[in-house]
């Protein structure tokens, strides 16, 4: 099993990496979010949102599913890490005290 998900990592990654090279290059001028849309946000952003930060408009209107998608994926990464933490601690503090009912059994 352990084999196995490991392989499928690894055919993963190794998909992933393939696409990578048909991806723009980061701040080119020529890929299409640089040449449609952000020149769409500046010239229309503060009449269809009426923030006068473009910044605030692209983020809580444009974007504004996209953003709360990643925040909500955020706190529920963050919420399974203080959960994981603390019934690691929690065992952690109980295995003493099962010890001293083992021996005191005995």
């Amino acid at each position: 099993m352990k084999k196995l998900c490991v392989a499928l990592i690894i055919l993963a990654t190794v998909i992933c990496c393939s696409f990578a090279g048909a991806l723009p290059q980061i701040g080119s001028h020529v890929a299409g979010p640089n040449i449609y849309l952000s020149r769409y946000y500046i010239m229309n952003g503060e009449e269809e949102t009426g923030s006068k930060n473009l910044v605030t408009a692209v983020l809580a209107d444009y974007r504004g599913f996209d953003t709360l998608c990643e925040t909500t994926v955020l706190f529920l990464a963050g919420l399974t890490t203080a959960v994981i933490l603390y019934k690691r601690t929690r065992e952690e503090r109980d295995v003493p005290r099962d010890q001293e009912k083992r021996r005191r059994k005995r």
